[in-house]
């Protein structure tokens, strides 16, 4: 059997095209929240129990509009060119970062950093559903595997590099040189996403607009068990064991640092995800699957606790290195899982239901930690989440027995939608 090539998907112009759009994205996003959560937190700094719940909101404020809109977002991109949605969204986005430049230069309330934080959650709502079905039409399904590595390993790259470029050129320049970063970052994304086109005319649902075409992607989603069950544990796992949020009060009060010692805690999780992603493409596919992810995801709850209870910059660091890397074997396993049983007309959808719980789980979860650690303390705050993540390992396992039966991700096919029930909904819903 010859050995996989790690370079497959890298081999099509228009994924390439794509994944250095994305790229830019991330890296303007990263920028973005380091820059806001330091000013936030400078401002507050005074006073840490207002603090803490001022980083726990910028959190909740994102991911609120997420919570609208995704499901709308998600059959705007199974309905209409998913590569005008993207470039859409970064006009979006771009005139956030301009907003956010414009506030700083003013030092408006902290609230207004709020206000645009909406509209920026609002943008990403659309954004995540467009980025994850339209990359499946850049390479070939056999190739799905290895271009969800890549979008783990750039995204991780980028996570690393972005927040501590945005700690350094916080620390040396101030929030407002940072926010017009990001406005440069997001021109060259709306660029290179423009010159990703697909391999062939994508097949896109043109079905009524009805509520349940609305939300054949929520019932495709609880209809298959397997799926449901990545994304519960992903949600519960990281909503409870995140503690990035925290990261500012770690970096100042625990640790004794400035700007870059939190621009560093921010990267050192994508240093372990970048690691372990340059690993396993290099390996032949997982043939247990199901009890990798429960292993991975047992092992970040136990890196997030040693985190917690560290007083050592390089201690802290390592035990973030380590949640990265379990965190990217979860989210390969996960995102592979996804687009191999969803069918491409459904994939807008079914990642906008996707895009929820890993949003629940990443803001709900800062606004869970800031939350914890006003009533807890940071250190008890983290603690407990990743007590909760182990304990959701357990739960997931008994829950969903069959994850323990996943093998080869390559062999798995779509998964066959509940079409008589669709039919039926579809003819007594009526159209919005």
């Amino acid at each position: 059997m010859s050995r996989p090539d790690p370079y497959a998907a890298l081999r099509f112009p228009a994924y390439r095209w794509f994944i250095s759009g994305r790229a830019f994205y991330v890296l303007a996003m990263q920028m973005q929240t380091v820059a806001v959560s330091w000013q936030i937190y400078q401002r507050l700094a005074g006073t840490p129990h207002q603090a803490a719940l001022a980083l726990g909101y910028i959190g909740l404020v994102q991911v609120l509009p997420i919570l609208l809109f995704s499901i709308p977002a998600g059959h705007v991109v199974d309905r209409f060119d998913r590569r005008l949605v993207l470039m859409a969204t970064q006009l979006a986005i771009g005139f956030c970062s301009m907003l956010l430049l414009f506030i700083s230069k003013l030092h408006a309330h902290v609230t207004t950093f709020y206000a645009v934080l909406f509209l920026v959650g609002t943008a990403r709502a659309f954004i995540a559903p467009a980025v994850n079905a339209y990359y499946t039409v850049l390479v070939p399904r056999e190739v799905l595997p290895n271009a969800a590595t890549w979008n783990s390993t750039i995204f991780e790259l980028t996570s690393m590099t972005g927040p501590a470029l945005g700690g350094v050129i916080v620390a040396s320049q101030g929030a407002d040189t940072a926010y017009a970063v990001n406005l440069g970052f997001v021109a060259v994304s709306f660029t290179l996403f423009v010159l990703a086109v697909p391999r062939a005319p994508v097949a896109l649902d043109r079905s009524p607009l009805t509520w349940s075409s609305l939300l054949n992607g929520v019932r495709f989603v609880f209809n298959t068990r397997l799926l449901l069950a990545m994304m519960c544990l992903d949600l519960f796992a990281v909503l409870l064991g995140g503690a990035t949020a925290l990261l500012p009060i770690y970096a100042h009060q625990i640790l004794h640092g400035g700007a870059t010692d939190f621009g560093l805690l921010r990267a050192a999780p994508s240093v372990g995800a970048v690691g372990m992603a340059l690993i396993t493409m290099r390996l032949r596919p997982w043939t247990q699957a199901g009890r990798t992810i429960l292993w991975a995801v047992l092992g970040f709850g136990i890196a997030t606790i040693v985190f917690g209870v560290s007083h050592w910059l390089w201690l802290s660091l390592l035990a973030l290195v380590a949640t990265g890397a379990c965190d990217n074997v979860s989210v390969v396993i996960r995102q592979t899982l996804t687009q191999m049983i969803t069918p491409n007309e459904m994939r807008g959808r079914v990642s906008s239901v996707s895009f929820i719980f890993i949003s629940c789980s990443n803001e709900l979860g800062a606004f869970e930690s800031g939350a914890t650690a006003a009533l807890l303390g940071p250190i008890g705050s983290v603690v407990l989440g990743g007590v909760g993540t182990m304990a959701v390992v357990g739960a997931a396992r008994w829950l969903f027995p069959e994850l323990d039966r996943v093998g080869r991700l390559t062999d798995l096919k779509p998964a066959e939608i509940q079409r008589d029930t669709v039919v039926e909904l579809r003819e007594k819903s009526p159209a919005v």
